[in-house]
């Protein structure tokens, strides 16, 4: 066990120092913008992936705005279980996050999705949504990036191919995400 845990873990670390850092200061520079330009932020993801989006959501509400004068209007759509369980039973599950969207979205709010193979329906639908109101995308993805890579304007690829190191990684990246906008806010004059 001793020897599978300290692989693990030392194969996690060699992995994720191939993280693309470029494009995760441009997605850093996009929840700026977002926050600068008083635009909504909305998260989404499946799984593990739902758990990371609202965990992000937390981090810049709660770990980010207080205090701030410009604070980060960042919602969670994996949060509203009557709404995604409604969708979901009387529509389809692929549309989970789409119809969110279309209560909520305007044109520049930026869609941050979340999703380890990149395929997911329901936010490859949320993002040709958000493509179709000219909103701007980011997605975190594995593997090839899947369909995700094609239709947002920012794909962040994790370096690894097995769901839980991918996970892993993202949750890394929304740590290094927040830390980093933090030590900029804490700059501003």
């Amino acid at each position: 066990m001793h020897k599978f845990i300290k692989n693990y873990i030392e194969s996690q670390a060699r992995t994720m120092l191939k993280s693309p850092y470029a494009d995760i200061e441009k997605f850093c520079g996009m929840l700026l913008e977002a926050r600068e330009n008083g635009k909504r932020i909305f998260f989404a993801g499946n799984g593990g992936s739902a758990a990371t989006a609202s965990h992000f959501t937390n981090d810049l509400v709660k770990g980010l705005s207080p205090g701030n004068v410009k604070r980060f209007k960042a919602f969670s759509l994996v949060d509203q279980v009557p709404v995604i369980t409604a969708l979901a039973n009387d529509y389809d599950y692929s549309v989970i996050f789409s119809e969110q969207l279309k209560n909520y979205a305007e044109k520049d709010d930026l869609l941050v999705v979340i999703s380890g193979s990149g395929n997911s329906a329901n936010v490859v639908k949320a993002c040709e949504y958000a493509n179709e109101i000219k909103m701007k995308t980011a997605a975190f993805t594995g593997r090839d990036g899947g369909r995700l890579k094609s239709i947002c304007n920012l794909s962040v690829i994790a370096p690894a191919d097995g769901m839980e190191q991918i996970e892993d990684i993202h949750m890394l990246w929304e740590h290094c995400t927040i830390c980093t906008i933090r030590e900029l806010i804490n700059n501003e004059v």
